[in-house]
């Protein structure tokens, strides 16, 4: 049977990164993708300069109109915008029978906040008890944390304690480290690191959304956590590497990237 993945997350018009980035890697990745839209965004390479969140209720039709139909062997979330969108992704997650990768959106590569103060407090007490895998970048460890992130034994501590709002597995992003990009991946218990080079480009638009739609077309193709985690990796490495160089900004890596296993 064709493995299936489901995005909730925002539209970037661009295409690098939300649902259409999602969609895109779920496709490379040989994995059929749906998509629930959470907000719209007017935005390309080198801006977003207008954000609209769906209503609340439009969303969770979206949401009920496609699990009803096809069952995802895995989701994810995006940017969801509101904490009213995020109390109903955490209602309807409390039932999913599978796994449910989270990636924290809250500021986008150009530094437009996605998430006010108050909606993230909701994604730390509602979604993230709900989540298999969380996938913060720095940034995000650090709010989601409460703490000062900057080195890899912080991103150690942060994974730690973000474990403790109730996901099951944590993630967190080094791609802004100096050197290598260093990941942090706590899960049952014991952490883990997983390098790779750094490409010294700015077209890095979307990273956080292909990274976490990588590992989440993985595991909607049986793959175990860690083996998924590390072959994102990879696809992720070579997709910053040969990215295509569109726009006049922090432009969006290659989707063609080979996927690999």
């Amino acid at each position: 049977m064709t493995p299936v993945a489901l995005t909730i997350a925002g539209s970037d018009p661009s295409g690098g990164a939300g649902l259409q980035a999602d969609l895109k890697t779920f496709q490379q990745h040989g994995v059929y993708g749906m998509s629930v839209v959470t907000l719209l965004t007017v935005q390309n390479t080198r801006a977003v300069s207008a954000v609209q969140v769906l209503d609340p209720a439009f969303v969770r039709a979206q949401l009920d109109a496609v699990l009803a139909d096809i069952p995802p062997a895995a989701a994810k979330t995006g940017a969801l915008g509101s904490g009213a969108v995020i109390e109903v992704v955490a209602e309807r997650a409390a039932n999913f029978t599978f796994p449910l990768v989270v990636d924290p959106v809250m500021v986008s590569k150009h530094g437009h906040a996605l998430l006010d103060p108050a909606a993230a407090d909701v994604l730390r007490r509602r979604l993230l008890p709900r989540a298999f895998l969380v996938t913060p970048n720095m940034p995000e460890a650090a709010a989601l944390a409460e703490m000062e992130v900057a080195d890899v034994p912080a991103m150690e501590t942060a994974a730690r304690r973000i474990a403790l709002c109730g996901a099951r597995h944590v993630l967190v992003k080094g791609g802004r480290l100096p050197g290598q990009a260093v990941d942090v991946l706590f899960s049952d218990g014991e952490l883990h690191r997983c390098a790779a080079p750094r490409t010294d480009t700015p077209h890095v638009h979307g990273t956080g959304c292909v990274f976490a739609a990588a590992v989440t077309a993985r595991l909607a193709r049986g793959v175990p956590l860690t083996a998924a985690v590390q072959g994102a990796k990879v696809f992720v490495a070579a997709a910053i590497r040969t990215a295509p160089g569109l726009g006049g900004g922090c432009g969006p890596v290659n989707l063609f990237a080979p996927a690999g296993e």
